[in-house]
């Protein structure tokens, strides 16, 4: 009984430690560009952008492959901060904002298919093979692929309305010619 013990034990010293020379010898260098840029995006992986993930598109601009103003989710402001953290002039003329959608799915429509539940990301489609389905909406990040799949037309994409919960005031805009006045 002591020895099959102590064997396992020395086994498992053993490949302990050859695991954790390993781990040093064959570690792979990650860019840290690529987490910081990462970090900025909203990691909602709705694909927007063209790439299949966050992770995928931070790299594509940490390669300069890929524009600041990629993320069609985080909007503008999502541009600015990765132009800041790029050290890029990010040209935002033309870039619009749009406004936060969701999902609804028609039920006299809906044949369940499965094909908008195979393309939500957020598993926001909830239903089954030849059932109805419907959409939870707070988990809707708005990406309108169930949309752009639904062969019945049966997907229709609303804005969301503000109500008391989401409602933020707008920061008001310094008028020009007028200067703030710092307090000591």
């Amino acid at each position: 009984m002591l020895v099959a013990v102590g064997s396992l034990a020395l086994m498992g010293a053993t490949l302990g430690t050859v695991l954790g020379v390993a781990s040093r010898y064959l570690a792979v260098k990650s860019d840290p560009l690529e987490a910081d840029l990462q970090a900025l995006l909203p990691g909602s992986q709705c694909g927007q952008c063209g790439y299949v993930g966050c992770a995928p598109a931070a790299a594509a601009l940490a390669k300069g492959e890929a524009p600041v103003t990629l993320c069609i989710p985080g909007g503008r402001a999502v541009a600015e901060r990765l132009a800041r953290r790029l050290g890029l002039e990010a040209d935002l003329s033309g870039h619009e904002d749009a406004e936060p959608q969701y999902a609804v799915i028609d039920e006299k429509l809906c044949i369940g298919c499965l094909r908008c539940f195979q393309e939500c990301t957020t598993d926001a489609i909830v239903g089954a093979a030849k059932q109805i389905h419907t959409v939870i909406a707070d988990n809707c990040h708005g990406c309108a692929k169930c949309f752009q799949t639904c062969p019945t037309q049966a997907v229709s994409m609303h804005k969301i309305q503000i109500n008391l919960a989401d409602w933020h005031w707008q920061k008001p805009k310094l008028r020009s010619g007028l200067k703030t006045r710092r307090r000591h």
